[in-house]
């Protein structure tokens, strides 16, 4: 029996392409919290068969990025105060970690790089956009935890935050922010001064502390 190694390959790409587009929605709290979500409506958005648009799904529920209910229904996470709070903690032990391992390899380009985005995170803020905020703010932490060269834990982290993007967006509501948050700056600080008990502890505290106003 031969394959059509062709079809095959066009099947994995639209999987691929369709799971890494909805993950970055999610992850950038571009869906709100408890939007459901059908395998028909999603197939037709990305204009695929049912078949991609079902191991995509798989998929995220494995993650944690949507949620499968008993009848069937698919949507993204509600969370709860200790569901938040339960995140909140893995945030603060893991992303300070890998802070500690980049500190080495954070020479001058990283840190202007991490400037740069930290002012495209202060844009977001001043025009009240909650998804740039998300994704800015994101971009700042993946681009410094990089360089820890930890790939498991950064995948583990990028799990976390998949879970947390649509509650994020209602976070950013809640607050009503207009300054960006200080929390960056004193990472940047941390990372020029070669500070690394002074890096843990902005990280930590800047990944935790929203998501602990949120649960309140």
């Amino acid at each position: 029996m031969l394959i059509d190694n062709r079809r095959s390959d066009t099947g994995l790409a639209h999987h691929d392409r369709l799971y890494r587009s909805l993950r970055t929605q999610i992850m950038h709290g571009e869906i709100e919290p408890g939007t459901a979500l059908t395998l028909r409506g999603l197939a037709k958005k990305f204009d695929v068969s049912m078949t991609p648009a079902r191991e995509a799904v798989r998929r995220l529920v494995a993650e944690g990025a949507l949620t499968l209910s008993a009848s069937g229904r698919v949507s993204t996470p509600e969370l709860g105060p200790e569901r938040i709070e339960e995140l909140a903690a893995i945030r603060a032990i893991l992303e300070p970690e890998l802070a500690s391992r980049a500190l080495p390899r954070a020479h001058m380009a990283l840190i202007e790089r991490l400037q740069t985005i930290n002012g495209a995170n202060a844009e977001a803020v001043a025009k009240h956009d909650a998804i740039a905020y998300i994704r800015t703010n994101l971009e700042f932490h993946r681009t410094l935890y990089l360089r820890a060269q930890a790939p498991a834990t950064l995948a583990l982290t990028e799990t976390v935050w998949l879970q947390l993007g649509p509650t994020m967006r209602t976070l950013y509501g809640r607050l009503g922010r207009t300054d960006p948050p200080p929390h960056h700056r004193m990472i940047i600080a941390a990372l020029k001064a070669g500070d690394e008990p002074g890096l843990r502890l902005a990280v930590r505290t800047d990944v935790t502390q929203g998501l602990k106003m949120l649960a309140q």
